[in-house]
């Protein structure tokens, strides 16, 4: 008999009834026994559903979670009981199984007459049941009520009862495996016999009935840490694989910005202290067999294979099983296209047992409706499998990551100080590793599952491409093969063109820094166009670089959209030629399309995952070999053992402090002390020495020694003064006492020191110490070259000490600091180092010192500490400080230094020679036993003294001062529009708050208008056109396709009615459809290039022009612009900013477009199938826009926390490396490793967090897409049986909403990234604004005197100056006439506007009234660039350029060699260069770093005399130079420059007594302004008081 599945049954009137109401029922037949009747077993087994759903109702609704408010832990998510992730697994495959007997009962039910209730009814109660059961279950387990588990025992028991009698009844009668139902029931009985396992195993475990007592389960201690915000490793199933636990986390982000105190603290497990144990303990079970030291990156993978190698496992299951669940699509698809298309398929009545239908499951599978629900779970499940994946994957990386960081901080502490100075390592390089290589071992470990994933995905592809299509599947799957290859090649070259863009920009930065740095001098000489076409000549060949950049690029997006297109159009061409009874239906075009795009996915990875892969073995032979450098002295050796047991023990012990709810766990490394070894009692050495060396021999590196036969003493409590020549070896001697050196023979002996009087113990480390470490205990120690953290100026001083208030005042004193910190804006709690105020020299040298002076050990080590002090603070740190503050607390000091004037406070001195000790004892003993040393001593003593007399209050310091109170003039400037926003968002006001909010909701299309505005009219309009044209065609494409295969569906039902075997015989032809099918293709191919070269090309442009625009602003912009920002800030937007639109932009755009268009065709498509559908998506469009609005949001702030928390991570380890020596000599390696931990779980918490959320995200919108999956099927389904759509056409529907699913969280995630980076564009267009100087004049060059200004004559009248139209005049009123070549001294206390008045020359300052009158021109008239080169001016900070020493003193190539040789000789510079290789052509490295600050000062001079102008300006030039030098220089402008006028601004008030004039000011008004002479002869002039206080 025949029978149509779905027939309007006849007897509709009928009411319901539950066992049917057919004519010859059996289903109320009970003659053979009540079990024996199919309706009875059904309504049995609804008895336990009913009665769980009957008892836990109440319970779940009444008066929930009034317990869970005592407990205060996240009681939300302790899982308190065993089997827990087992049982929600078991429920999720009962609630499958359910639906499938749903299903089935439906299915049955269609055969019957009447409606069988019972078939369906019962099946409908469990899943309610069985969802009702976890919920239950979830709520009793997180408020801890054990007993209530009763009801599920009872229910598991009932349920598991009833199944087993059904069970048994259908193999009785001889029900088979046949049967779908059969098999159901069998699965059913097994699932609720395993729950009701899981239950007993509960009771047994928690005994929480038939035991006498139950035992006492506390939380862990993550969960009573309420610091712990990242609750993803605690949370139930359901919560984990969804990331429902993030939704308040990502909603709140609407409300506060996210930041560190809102992520809270990292779980213990994922620290990287618990890490970094873990991948130790791999380490030292390698090293356990060998005696010898393993090495190499072999020794490196295992460990990590060990540490890591199980969560990473599990990501790689989870991958499969997503890849295998991925062929689902394709195949269901083909299933519902075939069984629609076949109009006449008769189906075998199905077999009756027990009064009731049974069908099989191949009759249950061609439903197309169940064919729908089954796609749906599927696609479930694979996007879950496939989300848990990357998560397991990225959380590996990431604590992979924070353990290698920890091993890397740990080797620097051990680090041998050599391999860092004979430049083994360089800081760069140790900050690579950190930055750069860590990172992708990171990124291998998140690509790692697809390595094992993609050769599978392509077999099993393959393998059904084949049985879809045959011979001609292998084709088209080798052409996708082939061009493999030609991707892998494209990648190589990408990261080839990359890596030369990278070398240019960092050349373009390293010039940009220094045009910025120097952007005073070079504005003053007019200089400013000659650097920056240096900087746009690199910009072009940088943007050179990014164009081969951008043309891969545009290959690679290419190749991605084009292969695919290709592949399936020589398939198809091959499968219509090859054979004639090719089957074209639409199952198998559609499905066979939706392989090919699987296919292509790993295909497109396999380029990344295998550059991936040679990165992370490149960056572990680095790691390798870095982990193999030297480590300083054996005596750590025994204590990496010691330190690994006792780290066990604590380590297992941690979880049972409970303590740790008022404090975080603050994993001490001191908790990990080293325990002492109880070492031999130290040799007996006299009481009152401090240290001792006998016989020492110190290298640096394995060779000759550069200490020899070292035998001193120091005396405890007493003044040691070291000295001798630059270079003879005093503080390597400091360092080989610290035990920094190598020692190749020889003892070093540090006795046990009394504990200080008056200052309570040592230094906190000490106490810990004094067991230790056999040699000392801390030790002060200041360097020659000052080491400063990033922090602030206190932190600095205080150094990790208490801030004890007197002792913190003396200090400050002692070092005369006071005066500088009352210049900053935040006094000593401003920050400073590369974030913060850069400070100079002296200031650094003074903090290092007074953080010596500070900390409470007994030993003191100042390295040099005068050097870049003057003679005043010399002094005074000697009096106070070293002598006051030190002496009294009976330190132990040792002082090197050059300074011999103060030998005579010595108690004890050690004078070196060529790396030994030349003579050692009191001055006395020196001069009985060494009289020609002393004579030698004394006379410099004597021209030391001499010549520091002479200087005034007015020296460096005070210019350092005053160059900072500059910098500070106003820094109300200096906000960079984001910290303006953030401040706003403190401010208290609600309506301002929430405006913010809503500006941090809203896509910055301003930035996106400006960005897309400077690629120029006619790119946009080709940019759109072709994405738009290109969308068209692929739809075209497609649609193009499902016309074609309907037609040959047709045909075949044609050829069937007229017996034909072929479609060829009714006259239907392929070639017509494949003609037009290959033109689409090959149009489609040609706008795919066109589109990815104008996304590419409008890229280019726009970098261009914005990088050209960006620094022809910032070229002439006004002197304010670069005192108010700090230069770090300006530095960003040529870096990071730049290097983002250049390189990351377009890419986001393309994907962004391209993935907004393919959403966009393809909901077109499905609506165009199904006009229902559009009625649906209304609800699914408003949940997309909420969950991308809250997510862009909270993706925005991660990625910035991100970004933020990693700087102060990479900075301390740059820190650490440059401070090493300090950092061991304090013993302070314990705090610097403990806030290190610090610094990278912040790191690691916002990437976890950040990872957290793009996995929400895409959980919920594959789960969406998942949904239109659905509705778009079983609408097209509907749509074919009654409307009879052609079947090509639900196939096109049905693949296109396949698409979306993938292409809808790749729109949001780009559209976050776009928002992200649009942020760079809106930094740089925020400088753009910047208001330039006004270059023009009202005299054009031309029209000026040849030469001018010729004699030097120069009129100020009535003269006022400000910095800015904002701020108070700097000089008011100011009037005074100089004559052709006189010479005009400007003297005046700190802040009394000389150099104001030096910069109105050059029109540096704002001139509001008065003017200046130069050979008869006002300089007003005159264009900026003519008037600025006609003067030179030599300024007090020296700034030489990194080039030859030629472009240093003429970079516009005007002058002749002999000039310039002449310049340098006059500047005492021709013996110095001489001897340099090349000459003028010697090389000046950044900074002029290969020169004394005096030569560099020197080398302005010289540039100075190089201009041969009228007019010369010396600004405080001679600060930086000592006596000697200075009067040569005296003289020799008084000669060289006898015909010019010269304006000296004077730091020494002598230099000045020779000149013809004599200004004194003070606050912006001439005081007094005659001949140096008759000032001199007024008893009560200030001039004279200063000449008095200078002698």
């Amino acid at each position: 008999m025949m029978i149509t599945r779905y027939r309007p049954r006849p007897d509709t009137t009928m009411s319901l009834a539950f066992c049917g109401k057919d004519n010859n029922s059996a289903a109320y037949n009970v003659d053979a026994g009540v079990l024996n009747n199919g309706c009875f077993l059904d309504a049995l087994t609804v008895v336990p559903h009913v009665f769980l759903l009957f008892i836990t109702f109440p319970i779940l609704f009444i008066g929930w979670g009034s317990q869970s408010s005592k407990v205060h832990i996240h009681h939300s998510t302790w899982l308190h009981f065993p089997g827990h992730n087992l049982r929600w697994i078991l429920t999720f495959i009962l609630l499958f199984v359910i639906v499938c007997e749903i299903a089935e009962g439906i299915v049955s039910d269609g055969f019957n007459q009447s409606v069988h209730l019972h078939l369906y009814m019962p099946s409908c109660l469990a899943f309610m049941a069985a969802i009702t059961s976890i919920i239950y279950y979830h709520n009793i387990e997180t408020s801890n009520f054990p007993k209530l588990l009763i009801t599920l025992l009872i229910y598991w028991v009932l349920a598991f009862v009833s199944k087993t009698i059904k069970f048994a009844k259908y193999t009785e009668h001889g029900i088979g495996l046949r049967q779908l139902r059969f098999g159901i029931t069998g699965l059913l009985t097994l699932l609720y016999g395993l729950l009701l396992a899981v239950e007993i195993n509960v009771i047994t475990t928690r005994r929480y009935m038939c035991f006498a007592y139950a035992p006492e389960v506390k939380p862990p201690e993550d969960l009573q840490d309420l610091g712990v915000r990242f609750l993803q490793p605690f949370v139930n199933l359901l919560s984990k694989s969804t990331y429902w636990w993030m939704n308040t986390f990502i909603t709140s982000a609407h409300r506060r910005p996210i930041d560190l105190k809102v992520i809270g603290r990292l779980p213990i497990a994922m620290r990287a202290l618990t890490n970094y144990l873990k991948l130790r303990e791999a380490f030292e079970s390698q090293k356990r067999p060998q005696s010898s030291h393993p090495q190499g990156s072999k020794w490196i993978w295992t460990a990590l294979r060990q540490a890591f190698g199980r969560p990473l496992l599990l990501s790689i299951t989870f991958r499969f099983l997503a890849d295998l669940l991925g062929f689902t699509g394709p195949l269901c698809i083909s299933g519902i296209v075939h069984h629609l298309s076949k109009e006449n398929h008769t189906i075998q009545p199905p077999v009756k047992h027990l009064g009731m239908y049974f069908i099989s499951s191949q009759e249950f599978l061609a439903n197309a409706y169940v064919l729908a629900v089954l796609l749906f779970f599927a696609l479930l499940l694979q996007r879950t499998f496939l989300q848990a994946s990357y998560y397991v994957a990225i959380e590996t990386g990431i604590n992979l990551r924070g353990a290698i960081q920890t091993k890397i901080f740990n080797k620097i502490m051990r680090l041998c100080t050599s391999n860092m100075s004979m430049g083994g390592m360089t800081v760069g390089q140790i900050c690579n590793l950190v930055a750069i290589d860590t990172n992708q071992l990171m990124w291998f470990f998140f690509l790692c599952p697809n390595l094992f994933a993609m050769p599978v995905q392509i077999i099993v592809g393959i393998i059904l491409l084949y049985y879809l299509l045959g011979i001609s599947a292998l084709i088209g799957a080798t052409v996708i093969t082939l061009l493999a290859p030609v991707q892998y090649f494209v990648a190589t070259k990408l990261s080839d063109a990359q890596k030369s863009t990278l070398e240019y920009s960092s050349e373009r930065l390293k010039k940009t820094n220094e045009l910025l740095r120097g952007i005073k001098l070079l504005k003053l000489y007019a200089w400013e166009h000659i650097f920056c076409s240096s900087v746009e000549e690199t910009r072009g060949k940088e943007l050179t670089s990014l164009q081969n950049f951008a043309l891969y690029t545009s290959i690679s997006i290419f190749m991605n959209t084009a292969i695919p297109i290709a592949a399936v159009l020589v398939t198809f061409v091959a499968h219509v030629h090859l054979s004639d009874d090719a089957d074209l239906s639409p199952a198998v075009a559609f499905a066979s399309l939706s392989l090919f795009h699987i296919l292509v996915t790993p295909l497109f990875l396999l380029s990344s995952v295998v550059r991936s892969t040679v990165k992370a073995l490149v960056s572990v032979q680095k790691l390798s070999e870095f982990f193999s450098c030297d480590e300083i002295g054996d005596e750590h050796e025994p204590r990496a053992t010691i330190l690994l047991n006792s780290t066990n023990h604590k380590y297992q012990a941690l979880p049972l402090k409970v303590v740790n709810r008022k404090h975080p766990v603050r994993e001490d490394w001191n908790s990990f002390a080293l325990q002492s070894e109880q070492e031999d009692e130290p040799l007996a050495v006299e009481e009152d020495i401090c240290i001792k060396i006998t016989s020492g021999y110190f290298s640096w590196i394995d060779g000759t020694p550069t200490l020899s036969n070292v035998d001193i003493k120091i005396p405890f409590g007493q003044l040691t003064m070291i000295v001798g020549q630059v270079g003879c070896g005093k503080s390597s001697l400091l360092l080989a006492a610290l035990g920094e050196m190598q020692k190749i023979s020889g003892t070093v002996i540090w006795n046990r020191l009394p504990t200080l009087d008056g200052e309570g113990s040592e230094s906190p480390t000490d106490a810990a110490a004094e067991g230790d470490i056999r040699k000392r205990g801390a030790v002060a120690y200041a360097s020659q070259k000052p080491w400063l953290l990033n922090t602030t100026l206190a932190e600095n001083i205080t150094f990790e000490m208490p801030l004890i208030k007197q002792r913190y005042k003396a200090v400050i004193e002692a070092c005369s600091l006071q005066p500088d910190i009352d210049i900053l804006p935040q006094g000593d709690q401003t920050e400073i180092g590369e974030r913060g105020i850069i400070l100079s020299g002296g200031q650094r040298q003074r903090i290092s010192v007074a953080r010596a002076l500070y900390q409470t050990t007994n030993v003191v080590f100042l390295d040099d500490p005068f050097s870049a002090l003057d003679i005043h603070l010399s002094d005074h740190l000697m009096q106070e400080g070293i002598l006051k503050l030190l002496r009294e607390e009976k330190r132990t000091v040792v002082l090197v230094t050059h300074k011999l004037q103060y030998l005579p406070h010595a108690d004890w001195i050690i004078a070196m020679k060529d790396g030994s000790i030349q003579a050692e004892g009191t001055l006395k003993d020196i001069q009985n036993s060494q009289p020609e040393l002393f004579e030698q001593w004394k006379t410099l003593m004597h021209r030391q003294d001499k010549e520091f007399e002479k200087t005034v209050d007015e020296n460096m310091t005070v210019l350092e001062r005053k160059n900072l109170r500059r910098a500070m003039y106003s820094r109300e400037a200096l906000k960079t529009e984001e910290e303006v926003e953030e401040e706003s968002v403190e401010s208290d006001d609600e309506d301002n708050m929430s405006r913010v909010m809503r500006h941090r909701a809203t896509i910055p299309w301003r930035s996106c208008g400006t960005y897309l505005s400077s690629a120029g009219l006619l790119l946009l309009l080709l940019l759109l056109l072709s994405q738009l044209l290109k969308h068209s065609f692929l739809v075209a494409i497609d649609y193009w396709l499902a016309y074609w295969t309907s037609k040959v569906i047709t045909a075949k039902i044609d050829a069937a009615a007229h017996n034909c075997s072929l479609v060829q015989d009714v006259g239907f032809s392929h070639s017509s459809y494949l003609l037009v099918f290959s033109l689409l293709c090959c149009l489609g191919i040609v706008l795919c290039l066109a589109t990815s070269v104008a996304v590419e090309w409008t890229g280019l442009r726009v970098a261009k022009e914005l990088h050209h625009n960006l620094l022809n602003n910032i070229i002439l912009a006004p002197m304010r612009l670069f005192e108010t920002t700090p230069l770090g800030s300006i530095v960003n937007r040529f870096s990071s900013d730049t290097n983002t639109i250049d390189q990351h932009i377009p890419a986001t755009l393309e994907c962004l477009s391209r993935s907004t268009l393919l959403c966009v065709s393809a909901l077109g498509v499905i609506s165009y199938v199904t006009p229902v559908f559009l009625i649906v998506l209304v609800p699914l469009a408003i949940t997309c826009y909420f969950i991308q609005k809250y997510f862009r949001v909270a993706s925005k702030d991660l990625q910035q926390l991100e970004d933020s928390t990693q700087l102060p991570l990479l900075s301390h380890f740059s820190e650490t490396v440059e401070g090493l020596t300090t950092i061991r000599a304090f013993r302070y390696e314990p705090r610097f490793r403990q806030r290190l931990l610090q610094f990278t779980d912040a790191n690691n918490m916002a990437s976890l967090f950040l990872t957290a959320a793009n996995r929400w995200l895409e959980v919920r919108m594959e789960y969406i897409g998942a949904c239109i999956v659905l509705i778009a099927a079983v609408a097209s389904i509907t749509n074919s049986q009654y409307n009879h759509l052609s079947t090509g056409l639900v196939g096109l529907g049905l693949t296109y909403a396949l698409m979306v699913s993938n292409y809808l969280n790749w729109m949001v995630r780009n559209l976050a990234d776009m928002e992200v980076q649009l942020g760079a564009v809106k930094r740089i267009k925020a400088l753009l604004k910047t208001e330039p100087e006004s270059y023009e004049g009202l005299l054009s060059a031309s029209q000026l005197p040849e030469g001018w200004p010729q004699r030097g004559e120069i009129q100020i009248q009535n003269l006022s100056v400000r910095y800015d139209s904002t701020l108070k005049p700097v000089l008011k009123q100011v009037n005074a006439h100089i004559s052709p070549g006189q010479k005009l001294g400007i003297c005046g206390r700190t802040g009394s506007g000389k150099s104001s008045f030096s910069l109105a020359f050059f029109r540096m300052v704002d001139t509001f009234e008065g003017r200046i009158i130069i050979d008869d021109i006002d300089i007003a008239k005159l264009p900026l660039q003519t008037l600025r080169s006609r003067f030179s001016i030599i300024l007090q900070d020296p700034f030489l350029f990194s080039g030859t020493i030629r472009f240093n003193l003429d970079p516009e190539m005007k002058a002749t060699d002999s000039m310039l040789w002449e310049a340098l000789e006059i500047a005492q510079l021709k013996p110095v260069v001489k001897t340099l290789p090349g000459g003028l052509d010697a090389i000046i490295t950044e900074g002029g770093e290969n020169f004394s600050q005096g030569q560099r000062q020197l080398f302005c001079l010289a540039r100075a005399f190089v201009r041969k102008s009228s007019i010369l300006i010396m600004d405080e030039a001679t600060a930086s130079i000592d006596m000697a030098t200075e009067s040569i220089l005296q003289k020799v402008v008084m000669t060289a420059f006898a015909d010019r006028t010269v304006v000296t601004i004077a730091h020494r008030v002598h230099t000045i007594l020779n000149a013809d004039l004599v200004i004194v000011m003070k606050r912006g008004v001439i005081l007094e302004f005659d001949k140096p002479e008759v000032l001199l002869n007024q008893e009560d002039s200030v001039f004279a008081s200063f000449v008095r206080a200078d002698k």
